[in-house]
């Protein structure tokens, strides 16, 4: 007895490891394959998934993505949705320079100045007051103090009173080489309150070669001023050449978009254009391109809807309008004219349906565009890589960021070398349903209740033997 439990628990056990057993994830199990080809073989890698990738996937949410290296191995990959990329420039802002002449035996950091200045507040002269002078300023013996900037009036088109600056970028006289010194900067509004701004060590250095290392700029948090007083911490003060005010510009890149032409189909209404899209793409702009000229189309530009019915298991489909415009292509004298690509919010849907007021004449393009994901993946296996897709039903793999690089910042990612993706390669009889597809399922649904009914079964019949046993007197 004791022998046969054991051997029908030991059967019930392998009957249900064979049926719990996990499907195969490897390159030849999906119906297309992409090279992979980069400078950098290891670390983190990142790849802007090419437009066949979403001709081929079988999932909304390329579900059936992978990365495999080339021993088969899946490496780990997260996708992320792409954001448009800020740049930060310059642009240059000249100054105006006037120069600080002082006595040449005053030593005082705080000089009383006579300015004179224009009605719109442009500088037209600067100098030390005479009496700080002393006979010796009169007599001309003056030295170099320091400079005040007059970065000038901001454009009638400028909405703000004066430009953010956060950089001075020094050029030197013509006939000097090197120089070397320590400024002071202070920046003001109206020439009476002044705010200390930053120091910095500028350096021009000269070689046997006469090749000039320089550092000539002098920089510091962004802010707005309208003039800047120049001083000397050491170092013999100079009369720069030109002295220029960078404003930062920031200026944001597009993301690129992939396009693609569908060709139109038949509909449910004589009225209808029915556009099979594939389902891993979501447009976000839509437009159409005519074959014939001088066409002008009145059109609502939908989804279809299923919509389950009282009937069991019975469903219709109803029209979704999204869109309600004119599209036209006109040439008039010799010129062009034609509707725009559309913006709509992103939306997957098997079809997409273009309908007219009455029965369609002209057959149109459907163009739709959209902006494809970014795969970040960490290169830990033997290159050369593959990226696979077209698979049904496969598990989603893809990760977070944050486990494929982790401590990554947002702009280092952005940064990280990019991958290329060949041409995509046909496989012959793969991306059939993994393993644990609905026949699969049934299959082991059936497996597992039929280890339950043997075990319930043995259970039965131990119970059974042990009320026949009579309590012996």
């Amino acid at each position: 007895m004791k022998t046969f439990l054991i051997g029908a628990a030991c059967l019930a056990s392998a009957i249900a490891m064979a049926a719990s057993e996990p499907a195969s994830d490897r390159p030849g199990d999906y119906t297309h394959l992409l090279p992979l080809a980069s400078s950098a073989k290891q670390g983190v890698l990142q790849l802007r998934l090419p437009r066949d990738v979403y001709l081929h996937a079988r999932s909304p949410l390329l579900d059936d993505v992978r990365v495999f290296d080339a021993n088969g191995v899946p490496q780990p990959f997260a996708l992320q949705e792409p954001v448009a990329a800020d740049n930060i420039g310059h642009k240059d802002l000249p100054l105006t320079i006037f120069p600080l002449m002082a006595a040449a035996g005053n030593q005082s950091s705080q000089l009383d100045l006579d300015v004179s200045t224009a009605p719109d507040g442009r500088l037209v002269s600067v100098k030390v007051r005479p009496e700080q002078g002393g006979q010796d300023a009169a007599a001309g013996s003056t030295r170099l103090t320091g400079l005040i900037l007059d970065l000038g009036k901001p454009p009638a088109s400028q909405t703000t009173a004066a430009p953010a600056v956060d950089a001075l970028r020094f050029t030197l006289p013509p006939d000097q080489r090197d120089y070397s010194a320590q400024v002071w900067l202070e920046t003001s509004n109206d020439l009476k309150r002044w705010d200390a701004v930053g120091a910095a060590e500028l350096n021009w250095l000269v070689n046997q070669d006469q090749q000039t290392l320089a550092n000539d700029r002098l920089t510091f948090e962004a802010r707005p001023f309208r003039y800047a007083r120049l001083t000397w911490r050491s170092g013999t003060p100079l009369l720069f050449s030109a002295i220029v005010a960078e404003q930062p510009v920031r200026t944001s890149t597009a993301v690129p978009n992939e396009q693609l032409l569908l060709q139109p189909g038949t509909g449910d209404r004589p009225q209808d254009l029915v556009y099979a899209m594939p389902p891993a793409i979501a447009p976000a702009t839509i437009g159409v391109q005519f074959s014939e000229t001088n066409v002008v189309l009145p059109a609502q530009l939908g989804v279809y809807d299923t919509v389950p019915t009282r009937q069991a298991g019975a469903a219709t489909r109803r029209f979704e309008p999204i869109v309600n415009t004119t599209f036209y292509r006109i040439t008039q004298d010799g010129q062009a004219r034609s509707s725009g690509d559309l913006a709509v919010t992103p939306r997957q849907a098997p079809h997409w349906v273009l309908r007219t007021e009455a029965a369609v004449t002209v057959k149109p393009v459907l163009k739709v565009g959209w902006q494809p994901a970014t795969l970040v993946f960490l290169a830990s296996g033997n290159p050369p890589y593959t990226l696979a897709v077209g698979r049904d039903r496969a598990p989603a793999t893809s990760r977070p960021v944050a486990q494929v690089a982790p401590g990554f910042s947002d702009v280092e990612l952005r940064q990280l070398d990019r991958a290329t993706a060949g041409p995509a390669i046909a496989q012959q009889g793969a991306g059939a349903a993994p393993h644990d597809d609905d026949a699969g399922a049934r299959t082991r649904l059936l497996v597992l209740w039929g280890t339950l009914l043997l075990g319930t079964g043995v259970l039965a019949f131990m119970v059974w033997r042990l009320l026949r046993q009579k309590p012996q007197a």
